[in-house]
């Protein structure tokens, strides 16, 4: 029975660090999780702006679209955000800190990343500044 159950843990976090990977493979996705992490807990962030990588050009319309069909709603199915469509908001879901944990420990270690995974990356590179000056 104890292996059984190991078995049965072990299966139930690999289904759920899957979940947060594809969750956070869009950059759209994974700027509104940076932006909620970034805001206040209780703190709904507007939309498609929270959603935009500063350094890439966008096309708004469409990222709104992109928005409501397919990221907002994917993220909303794991419980990571809630989102309103007017006005267009997110805030966090209750299972919003199983997908910022991971760009927590990426600020927390910016100094240790690639720097073809920070240059480019206003928020890692600010990270990484800020813990070299410390």
């Amino acid at each position: 029975m104890r292996l059984e159950a190991r078995v049965k843990n072990g299966r139930r976090v690999v289904n759920r660090w899957n979940t947060v990977f594809e969750a956070i493979t869009a950059e759209p996705r994974r700027q509104l999780v940076v932006s909620l992490l970034d805001a206040p807990a209780d703190q709904a962030v507007p939309l498609p702006e929270s959603a935009v990588n500063p350094d890439v050009p966008v096309d708004f319309e469409r990222l709104r679209q992109e928005l409501l069909h397919v990221h907002l709603p994917k993220l909303e199915d794991q419980g990571f955000i809630h989102w309103d469509r007017d006005p267009l908001t997110a805030s966090r879901g209750p299972r919003f800190e199983e997908v910022a944990v991971v760009f927590s420990a990426l600020h927390a270690n910016a100094v240790d990343i690639p720097d073809s995974m920070v240059i480019g990356c206003h928020r890692l590179e600010a990270e990484r500044q800020e813990r070299a000056e410390s």
